[in-house]
């Protein structure tokens, strides 16, 4: 965890229901990281700083390397927002500002020409989900881009089959949104591609069915390791 904003959110109840253990490292306060024998996998969420602020959160340096590592020993890691991007650093790709912020529900779409990949067996061609970044990541060398947006083209991806990317936000519940929004309102400077407060709660009947997605994906990740 970057900040204390952006946890786990469904991703928890999913952990819990199957009987997983959870630990948490809150890089904000300063706490060791794991060694790489204490876990099976590794989900690295979002914030709102980006992966070349190393002058202002310098445990970013020690976080990349950490990804890497998790990434070369073969352990399931999957990024979130931020997380996706530091993943897409450390992989050799370039993270960059998008030609736009995305804040709030917009759609993306699977990629055509990927669309059979057995992780998106379970979805369908074109659906809203909740965005909140202003970077974005060209397509590390050796991953399958999953899926593209009208703001952004490269909204996900997998490399080697253990590592996931995700630009936006699967896992937010009524109560992780709420906390994004208060603590990120002076962004919200509504135009085509940022929504206001009220919008982005008005379409939170859409956090259900994403939940459910984001279950799929951590199904499809768990049976992979049986």
């Amino acid at each position: 965890m970057h900040v204390p904003y952006e946890g786990l959110g469904c991703i928890e109840t999913w952990i819990s229901k199957n009987n997983h253990s959870v630990s948490y490292t809150k890089l904000y306060e300063g706490i060791k990281l794991p060694e790489l024998e204490d876990f099976d996998w590794l989900i690295v969420m979002g914030g709102p700083m980006g992966v070349y602020d190393e002058s202002n959160f310098p445990w970013l340096k020690a976080e990349k390397k950490f990804i890497r590592q998790a990434i070369d020993s073969g352990k399931t890691v999957i990024g979130i927002c931020l997380g996706s991007q530091l993943i897409a650093e450390v992989l050799g790709a370039k993270v960059y500002p998008n030609k736009q912020k995305e804040i709030g529900w917009f759609e993306i779409q699977q990629v055509f020409e990927n669309r059979n990949h057995p992780i998106l067996k379970s979805f369908i061609p074109k659906f809203p989900v909740f965005h909140w970044h202003g970077d974005t990541f060209d397509l590390p060398t050796g991953s399958i881009r999953l899926f593209e947006s009208e703001g952004c083209t490269n909204q996900a991806f997998i490399y080697h089959e253990n590592v996931l990317g995700l630009q936006f936000h699967f896992e937010v519940t009524a109560e992780t949104m709420k906390e994004m929004l208060e603590n990120g309102k002076e962004e919200l400077v509504k135009n085509q591609t940022i929504q206001s407060a009220d919008e982005i709660i008005h379409h939170a009947a859409n956090i259900e069915v994403n939940n459910q997605r984001m279950f799929s994906i951590l199904d499809y990740f768990y049976k992979k390791n049986l």
